[in-house]
């Protein structure tokens, strides 16, 4: 743990803290165990004794009954600071996974070919322009209505949002998701459960007068979902795909994408959370990382698939990887997509468990980003786009999207 804690830059000495704690804790309650017991051989001696026997012993009952409540009190305060602490530490990261911070991630495979559109002849438009282009995206409108970071997907814009969703909850309930509309509103023992109440903290928005969070992502009500339960082993794996508005605050990001819809405070977004036993965790999140890759290979996106290094893995993550799409008006890869192993980091902290052979034990949960709706559009606008304007849609999508093959700029 003292190594996990050092690979990803985080405070070392808390293992310490921990232990010490958690010594606190055990010594604690056995002195707790020793008062109640003398407390309860000395009840059955009060009930045989007589004169002034009687009246020492019950004596040693009051200052007995005394020593027990601090004992208590010291145990209960030795418990709650051991769970504060062991609740501080971040998982246990994979020996896998690259160490470093982030830029030292690791570049697994890159599929796809960026278009030379200078061989075509035209420079491309960035997602802003096309979308005002298309009637898609209303920035300038949503920043006056809403704030910065705010937008309106209209006309072709609105249509591609939903025709995104329903191809990728078609895909995900073809794998055998069970399809689910989560709430954007949870709990605290929620948040904190799934982890988004340590280093995410600041991007949450917190509902102070009715003690509520607003969720950056589906994978919180779907991981809560199974909260304070035991799952029989025969039921595993149980793989949920959640459809949810999402919300992020995006603090510490001043300047930063501040064109544009690539960075926003709320968006949608279709989840896939997976509950498994941890002996399938690895093999699982290999399937989830695949499922991402069939779906942005039907939107024949170019994309680069990394493995995540230590210092950016957020706290529940044990590994991550990150799919980055090619974005040509910017000439560089940007995240769309990315899938986690947060092995029994939640599980614990949610206490969901497992029933194998009659006995109870923590399970592993897993996620992965099916599509972040505004992102993919950046990447479908930017790939896809044509000299006059025009937008054409990829053929797997065009079900979806009432058979139309491209998307017309307005003035047409």
């Amino acid at each position: 743990m003292r190594a996990s804690q050092r690979a990803r830059g985080e405070d070392v000495d808390l293992v310490d803290a921990l232990l010490s704690a958690d010594e606190r804790r055990r010594s604690s309650g056995s002195r707790f165990d020793e008062l109640r017991n003398e407390q309860k051989v000395l009840g059955k001696q009060v009930a045989q004794a007589k004169g002034e026997e009687k009246s020492a012993l019950l004596e040693r009952t009051k200052e007995l009954a005394a020593a027990v409540k601090a004992a208590d009190a010291e145990q209960n305060e030795a418990r709650d600071e051991a769970d504060r602490l062991l609740r501080s530490l971040a998982n246990l990261i994979d020996p896998a996974a690259p160490v470093g911070g982030e830029e030292d991630f690791v570049t697994l495979e890159e599929i796809g070919t960026p278009r030379d559109f200078a061989a075509e002849g035209f420079e491309p438009r960035d997602h802003v322009e096309l979308g005002q282009i298309l009637g898609a995206i209303d920035t300038e409108r949503g920043a006056k209505v809403a704030g910065a970071r705010s937008y309106y997907l209209t006309g072709p814009g609105a249509l591609l949002e939903l025709a995104l969703v329903n191809m990728a909850m078609a895909q995900a309930t073809a794998a055998g998701f069970t399809p689910m509309i989560t709430p954007a509103l949870v709990r605290p023992a929620a948040m904190d459960g799934t982890g988004f109440l340590g280093q995410a903290a600041e991007n949450v928005y917190f509902l102070e007068d009715d003690e509520r969070y607003l969720v950056g992502t589906s994978e919180v009500p779907l991981a809560a979902y199974h909260m304070d339960e035991i799952i029989d082993a025969e039921k595993l794996p149980l793989r949920y795909a959640g459809y949810s508005s999402c919300f992020r605050r995006e603090a510490g990001t001043y300047g930063k994408d501040t064109r544009g819809i690539i960075r926003v405070h709320q968006f949608e977004k279709v989840e896939m959370f997976v509950f498994t036993t941890p002996e399938d965790a690895e093999a699982e999140h290999r399937r989830l990382l695949q499922w991402e890759k069939d779906f942005l290979n039907a939107l024949e996106l170019p994309y680069r698939v990394i493995d995540v290094a230590s210092g950016d893995l957020g706290a529940s993550a044990a590994r991550k990887f990150d799919i980055e799409a090619w974005i040509p008006t910017q000439g560089k890869y940007r995240e769309v997509t990315s899938t986690s192993n947060t092995t029994e980091y939640q599980s614990r902290r949610l206490s969901i468990r497992m029933r194998e052979d009659g006995k109870a034990r923590p399970l592993a949960t897993l996620n992965g980003t099916l599509v972040a709706v505004p992102r993919v559009i950046v990447a479908l606008l930017e790939n896809h786009q044509q000299a006059d304007g025009s937008v054409v849609v990829p053929e797997a999508l065009r079900p979806f999207l009432g058979g139309r093959s491209v998307i017309e700029p307005v003035a047409k």
